[in-house]
């Protein structure tokens, strides 16, 4: 069994990491390079970068920043945001970062996925998913949670996966900051379909919604925003829970 992953996200904004409840609400949690050095210290596995305005402000993402984060860490670093062509994933990979996300550009043009892959190794392809329940069917959103896509959730994911994303980041928007508790049911749905680790992202508000996603779903990785910057849960309390309940922590 892969050993699970802890992963802290730095949602950027202007610079600044933020947060917001169901992608709205959005609020200051603080200086992205203190952060990371903190996360880095007190044991995550990786760390999720979103420039979550590059693609609605048709921006590229800030590689000077991504630099900074960068140089200040030593653990696998996947940043995504506004990257719409291969020579934005060579900018970015210069600066740094180990993966990328791709959400809003893969949904345009799902080949980019395939080229990105083809040239990188799919190991580099993050293919991140805004997932929304409506009417009983998890539909794919893009452009920050904005716009929805005709795409349900389950087959965006298998199209993903077939043209060589490494890797799934799967949030439940309708769970995103509420602190309820992570999306199970689309989660596990998701993991049957693929055969690529899955992170399960929205919703983390306490040790047993990390206990719940890791024992009723196969992801393999828990991803959280501001319990996290707000030193709600700080990461070695979350391990060391896990640990007494048996979950292959790393």
């Amino acid at each position: 069994m892969l050993k699970k992953r802890i992963i802290p996200c730095l949602d950027i904004k202007d610079g600044r990491t933020v947060k917001g409840i169901n992608f709205v609400d959005i609020r200051d949690a603080g200086d992205p390079i203190e952060l990371a050095t903190r996360y880095v210290q007190e044991g995550a596995d990786e760390l999720v970068f979103l420039d979550i305005t590059a693609t609605v402000e048709k921006r590229e993402t800030l590689a000077e920043l991504v630099e900074n984060v960068a140089r200040a860490i030593d653990i696998p670093f996947t940043v995504g945001g506004g990257i719409q062509a291969i020579a934005d994933v060579r900018r970015i990979i210069a600066a740094g970062a180990d993966k990328i996300s791709l959400n809003s550009a893969a949904i345009k043009r799902p080949e980019l996925i395939r080229e990105i892959a083809g040239e990188f190794g799919s190991q580099c392809v993050v293919v991140a998913m805004d997932v929304k329940c409506i009417d009983g069917r998890w539909k794919v959103f893009v452009k920050g949670g904005r716009e929805e896509t005709e795409w349900d959730a389950i087959e965006w994911a298998k199209k993903a996966v077939s043209l060589g994303a490494g890797e799934l980041l799967l949030t439940s928007m309708n769970n995103d900051g509420t602190k309820k508790g992570f999306a199970l049911d689309i989660t596990q749905a998701i993991c049957k379909a693929v055969n690529v680790p899955v992170i399960a992202s929205g919703g983390a508000g306490s040790k047993e919604d990390f206990e719940k996603l890791f024992q009723e779903t196969d992801a393999t990785g828990g991803l959280a925003a501001s319990i996290f910057h707000y030193n709600e849960l700080p990461i070695p309390e979350l391990k060391s829970y896990l640990k007494t309940k048996n979950i292959p922590i790393r």
